[in-house]
């Protein structure tokens, strides 16, 4: 993939925290190191916005989290788990992040994706041919094949997990 990365490009960052979390934990039993994802992700470029999306639990033990993230810049959007009668929970933000990043495109040159859910094909595509390039950072040990495939660019964080991981 030969993709154009230049100072002048606008970008946005869309951080699918759970998966970004679940991946970090399961292949490496660490956390994200933010900070440094969202570097990578913007490349030097002008960074319009950084959305992160996550889910607030019953505890709500997030908001260090919350402060550490908008310490870098990283705005948060939150929704609550859901918990339903039968005890199953569901929390996710893929309709959001998509939203979101279809109603800043006209404003971005590149949309990066901080996930590796092949549900964001549709999007990656939409926003293709829409003329905005599409990336994705992700631990490529769990990220979907079909989405390497679709993107622009693919950053795999797993290339050099310790960068990316406190």
């Amino acid at each position: 993939m030969a993709v154009i990365k230049h100072k002048e490009q606008r970008v946005g960052v869309f951080i699918d925290t759970q998966n970004v979390y679940h991946s970090a934990r399961n292949l490496y039993k660490a956390r994200v190191n933010f900070g440094a994802v969202l570097k990578e992700a913007v490349a030097g470029r002008k960074l319009v916005r950084a959305v992160a999306y996550v889910i607030t639990t019953e505890a709500g033990d997030e908001k260090n989290f919350f402060e550490a993230l908008s310490k870098l810049g990283i705005e948060t959007k939150t929704k609550d788990l859901q918990i339903f009668s039968s005890g199953t929970k569901k929390a996710d933000w893929d309709v959001g992040l998509a939203v979101d990043a279809i109603k800043m495109s006209p404003r971005l040159d590149s949309v990066v994706i901080v996930s590796g859910d092949g549900d964001y094909i549709p999007l990656v595509e939409y926003l293709q041919v829409s003329g905005v390039q599409v990336e994705v950072v992700s631990f490529g040990k769990s990220t979907s094949g079909k989405l390497r495939e679709a993107v622009d660019d693919f950053v795999d964080l797993s290339e050099n997990p310790k960068k990316y991981l406190l």
